[in-house]
């Protein structure tokens, strides 16, 4: 297929968010006064809504979905060049069930860069197994607004053909990592080659330029904002962007204010291990039910053996197509507290396996197929090239290979175990569109940031971090569940409290339980090796 925009089908994804930073960024030309089209929504199918949602939820969605309007907004291309090349946003909208005491829109993201938030509304409100939640307290005086982003779903989009490889099991060697980085250059060459012109528009300032077009578009003299992961950056900088129009902003599992994918892997993983501790330490209590040790270095050193032993001779198993190596070990060892049991159970199985056959639990879990591609309808809940693009438009940091290798070399010593997570290729290699920086400023706007202390993806110093550029408050989470904030009732409350007074109340919340058995929960790998994303 050659790569051409699209306008595809989105769905929202807690993914996960990330910034960048410096030079001065102009504020968007002069524009004509924004408008949206509203249009029939899409019709998802009983298979698309069987696909999407467990069986208890889609009543409740269907319900939902026939409260939801959908439309587009028209935007320039380049917002510096107003009256060229004109894209679409596409948004959804579910008006304030207190229509009486409505206190105005309020606008959300998931993250990514390249998750939609076509359906984050709908998201909210469903809360988890279809019960009502935060969504449904916020709906009650506020208008919900989902969009997707430029180069998202159902928005102006682009894709890139292709993909970058990964070396194969087993201890990553220097020349394997030179190679998949001269793949990933390769391929970063070529996709930024392909539509310089939309590619090098997908940036950060863009996207918040777009949410201010829809704001006037619906007639909003603010825009409030609910952002995770990089909906967090999306949020900081539409703040700064548009301070005047930027009404209260909550964001949840914060980005750092300067974005380098050097130094960010860097913290990212100093943060893995440290939260791999924590986990040792719970199993170490555990130790007559997995028998890894009884002490927090003994459970470290038995796992770390673990996945020396899994390097040295990756494991295969008769009647599974999956391969474990020391990167899986390391992999399973970077799990939320909720998922330990089962990560525990998964450890413990592979170590003892014996026999050609995997145990019950690994073909239970790995055995299975992925369920095949989505039916027809559906939404699209990821675009991979405007993830791609965003992050290299906007990456201050270093792009060369020996950097790269030299601080995954030192990851590894530092961090036996959870190191090989460290990523060992620069990311944006090759990609030829000039990084872009912003200078984040404080626009003096109510803001509240949640911190989460243990957690990896983004890590707390980065609340902090970001506090020192923009201000506001920072809530702090007692867990290490990126984006839990929305789920977990205490944290959520204050959420709730926070947009219909301003203020949330509490600097503290505990969030998602610690110490679990591990039942209900899965674990969160990517055997695809390491990416971009937060």
């Amino acid at each position: 297929m050659t790569p051409q925009r699209t306008l595809a089908a989105a769905v929202a994804l807690v993914a996960i968010g990330v910034p960048l930073n410096a030079a001065e960024a102009k504020a968007p030309a002069a524009i004509e006064p924004s408008t949206v089209s509203w249009q029939a929504c899409p019709e998802y199918s009983d298979e698309v809504l069987d696909w999407m949602l467990p069986a208890e939820a889609q009543n409740l969605f269907r319900d939902l979905w026939a409260r939801t309007e959908c439309g587009t907004v028209e935007v320039p291309l380049d917002h510096d060049d107003p009256g060229g090349e004109q894209i679409t946003v596409a948004l959804t909208r579910i008006k304030a069930t207190d229509q009486s005491r409505r206190l105005g829109s309020l606008a959300v993201n998931p993250g990514g860069p390249g998750g939609s938030g076509y359906l984050m509304p709908h998201q909210l409100i469903l809360g988890r197994r279809g019960e009502a939640s935060i969504g449904t307290q916020l709906n009650e005086r506020y208008d919900l607004i989902g969009f997707d982003p430029r180069g998202v779903g159902y928005s102006t989009s682009f894709d890139c053909e292709g993909g970058a490889m990964h070396p194969g099991p087993g201890p990553v060697t220097e020349d394997e990592a030179r190679a998949a980085q001269e793949g990933v250059a390769a391929f970063n060459r070529s996709c930024s080659l392909s539509d310089t012109a939309f590619l090098s528009q997908l940036t950060t300032v863009n996207v918040a330029h777009d949410l201010d077009r829809i704001r006037a578009a619906l007639g909003e003299r603010r825009m409030n904002f609910l952002g995770v992961s990089w909906g967090t950056w999306l949020g900081a900088v539409y703040r700064s962007e548009h301070g005047k129009h930027a009404g209260r902003v909550w964001l949840d599992s914060v980005a750092p204010p300067v974005f380098r994918f050097d130094e960010f892997s860097t913290v990212r993983n100093a943060a893995i291990g440290r939260d791999f501790t924590r986990m040792a330490s719970w199993l170490a209590e555990h130790d007559d039910r997995w028998g890894f040790g009884s002490t927090t270095k003994a459970v470290e050193k038995s796992i770390a053996r673990l996945a020396a032993a899994f390097d040295a001779e990756p494991r295969t198993f008769t009647d599974i197509d999956f391969v474990f190596d020391g990167a899986f070990i390391a992999q399973a060892g970077d799990q939320d507290a909720p998922a330990w049991g089962m990560a525990a159970d998964v450890l413990a199985a592979l170590r003892d396996a014996v026999g050609p056959e995997a145990p019950a639990l690994i073909a239970e879990l790995f055995g299975g197929s992925d369920g095949g591609p989505p039916p027809a309808g559906a939404p699209v809940p990821f675009n991979e090239t405007m993830n791609r693009a965003v992050f290299c438009n906007e990456d201050l940091g270093r792009r060369d290979f020996e950097g790269t290798w030299a601080a995954y070399r030192k990851a590894l010593k530092k961090y036996p175990v959870t190191g090989r997570l460290h990523s060992f290729v620069a990311q944006c290699a090759g990609w030829t569109i000039p990084a872009e920086p912003v200078r984040l400023r404080d626009s003096g706007t109510p803001l509240v940031m949640s911190g989460h202390l243990y957690e990896t993806p983004s890590p707390y110093e980065w609340t902090w971090d970001m506090r020192e550029e923009i201000g506001g408050t920072v809530v702090t989470v007692d867990d290490d569940v990126h984006g839990s904030a929305l789920r977990e009732d205490d944290c959520a409350a204050l959420i709730t409290t926070f947009f219909d007074t301003g203020r949330p109340g509490s600097r503290h919340c505990e969030g998602a339980p610690d110490g679990p058995e591990g039942e209900g929960t899965t674990l969160a790998l990517d055997v695809g090796g390491p990416g971009l994303g937060l």
